[in-house]
């Protein structure tokens, strides 16, 4: 049973977010098209996300899913908070596409910034590794900022586009 361990990883709170953004993305307003979200964006801002991107996504694969410590109850509380955010930040862009919310910055890039909460749930929950790896919670939510920061910048590129 030692390989359950390790499939008892992060990576699986991720995997229902992946399947909604599969699922529902070409449902969002015009300015998410594939072709026209990354047409012209500035190489800095699309290698800087797509790198923490696949970092953020990937470094999950070796944290520690557990429930057992205060830390991890607060990472999971700040997840299930995060993901409801998230996904209404989808559902209001989706359903109310031409609203004052959707269309102000702030609306539009919501789906862009909101991911910050429950990557910090992550963060928090996934507080220990399979391997050594010294203040990991730290790290993935620097790294989870950093990634943020690019993505919420490359939305709000396409905003003053629209």
């Amino acid at each position: 049973m030692k390989i359950r361990k390790y499939l008892l990883n992060c990576f699986l709170l991720l995997i229902h977010i992946f399947i909604w953004n599969i699922f529902l993305v070409d449902y969002l307003p015009k300015g998410y098209n594939y072709d026209i979200f990354w047409k012209d964006v500035p190489r800095f801002i699309g290698y800087g996300e797509n790198i923490f991107r696949i970092i953020v996504f990937v470094l999950p694969v070796v944290m520690m899913l557990s429930f057992k410590t205060r830390t991890e109850k607060i990472g999971l509380l700040i997840y299930l908070v995060g993901i409801v955010i998230y996904f209404l930040s989808w559902i209001i862009m989706i359903s109310f596409p031409v609203s004052t919310w959707s269309r102000s910055a702030l609306g539009f890039m919501a789906p862009a910034y909101t991911t910050i909460i429950w990557l910090i749930g992550i963060g928090l929950i996934g507080n220990r590794s399979f391997f050594r790896i010294p203040k990991l919670s730290q790290i993935y939510i620097y790294l989870s900022m950093i990634f943020v920061f690019f993505h919420t910048l490359h939305t709000y590129i396409i905003f003053l586009r629209l």
